[in-house]
């Protein structure tokens, strides 16, 4: 029986709510903040428990120690904006809290995912005997997870790791992104990266695509390297890796737009001077978007996320293909989200199930493959994710 404080009430706040709610015996207290706190009673409505509603700025540190100290909670579950994650950290160090989030922090004014920020809390979280795990999503999160399985279970040494990422869910809007525009186009827009015999190569953005053919009825989708936050920390803590890469399927009318929007300025994240004020133009286009919660009642098809990855067990090669298919209106009808906020507010649960019942314990700061991937991917099974695993 433990008390969650949920800090976020967008896509994945939702998800993350509902899916707490459905496990008393874990989650027997939720209290789910943001800034807007409407958008917190509007998920309280729709479940079947109650739960308690609160207002914070997750910027400001002083009101985020006020609030956890007032409910007093087991456990801080962050799905908030990635720059905000630091300024949670702090508050639950100085609460004496455990820390979970989705997402690795990225500074507001440069788009750079890197988890050197969130590894310097290492010492200060073992200094207060708290635990903080980092990216607790689906990527970064389940897929790390399945990495560790594969160790587990599959390999002495993992040689080759490539995380394939399609969403072929159509929500028939001319452009808009699946989760929030301003965090999804400025990581789509970034430089692709990706480890090649002990050092990081990188790419001009989208510059690199293959075909891959997806299982259960997807069928073949072009897919394009990115750089992604879990390929930093796989790289240091997956035993063996020479090569690790992060794919991801975009449609045309997506590529054509983000190429218009690109060109035209429309993706900076500097501020610009605008009729005697300063703007932003992405955080302005973000605005003009559709919301990412609006697509959920339009979105039908069929994300697959899944590790590819080649090892050597017993002296013999072997390759592995680990993934997941969600359904966008499954997804849905069971939480009032398309499959994206879905498979990110599973994974949060259910790494916040981890810690909660002491399946998942450890002082200081850690990522997902660090620890015993067993019981999370039984959990994923039961709760909304169920994986397949096919020897190729």
């Amino acid at each position: 029986m433990s008390k969650v404080l949920i800090i976020g009430a967008g896509g994945v706040g939702q998800v993350v709510t509902h899916k707490c709610a459905q496990v008393p015996e874990v989650f027997s207290e939720i209290t789910l903040a943001s800034r807007t706190k409407e958008k917190c009673d509007r998920i309280a409505a729709q479940l079947s428990r109650p739960i308690t509603t609160a207002r914070v700025d997750a910027d400001d540190v002083p009101e985020l120690v006020a609030l956890i100290k007032r409910e007093k909670p087991d456990l801080v579950l962050n799905v908030a904006l990635p720059y905000q994650d630091l300024h949670i950290m702090d508050a639950c160090l100085e609460t004496g809290v455990n820390y979970l989030d989705t997402a690795n922090y990225e500074p507001l004014d440069e788009a750079k995912f890197e988890y050197k920020w969130q590894w310097a809390y290492e010492d200060r979280f073992k200094e207060k005997g708290l635990m903080a795990l980092l990216g607790s999503g689906f990527d970064p999160g389940v897929t790390n997870v399945y990495c560790a399985h594969a160790m587990k279970h599959h390999f002495d040494e993992m040689r080759v790791l490539d995380i394939i990422d399609c969403n072929a869910g159509d929500h028939g809007q001319p452009f808009a992104t699946n989760f929030n525009p301003e965090i999804n186009i400025r990581e789509v827009s970034a430089r692709g990266r990706y480890w090649e015999r002990g050092e990081w190569v990188e790419t001009d953005p989208l510059s690199f695509s293959m075909t891959y053919d997806f299982p259960e009825g997807i069928g073949k989708k072009k897919c394009f390297l990115m750089y992604h936050e879990e390929l930093e920390s796989l790289v240091r803590n997956i035993k063996g890796l020479k090569r690790a890469r992060f794919w991801m399927t975009f449609g045309e009318s997506y590529l054509t737009h983000l190429r218009v929007l690109e060109n035209v300025g429309m993706t900076r994240i500097d501020p610009v001077r605008f009729q005697g004020m300063d703007i932003v133009p992405i955080q302005f286009l973000k605005a003009l978007l559709p919301d990412p919660g609006s697509l959920g009642p339009l979105t039908k098809g069929k994300t697959c996320i899944g590790n590819l990855m080649k090892g050597v067990k017993d002296g013999k090669e072997k390759t592995l293909y680990v993934y997941n298919v969600c359904d966008h209106e499954e997804a849905f009808r069971e939480v009032g989200s398309q499959a994206i906020s879905y498979t990110t507010g599973v994974p949060a649960m259910i790494g916040a199930m981890m810690m909660l019942t002491g399946k998942w314990k450890g002082e200081g700061v850690f990522n997902m493959e660090q620890l015993d991937p067993d019981p999370f991917m039984a959990a994923l099974n039961v709760h909304g994710l169920p994986w397949k695993e096919v020897l190729l």
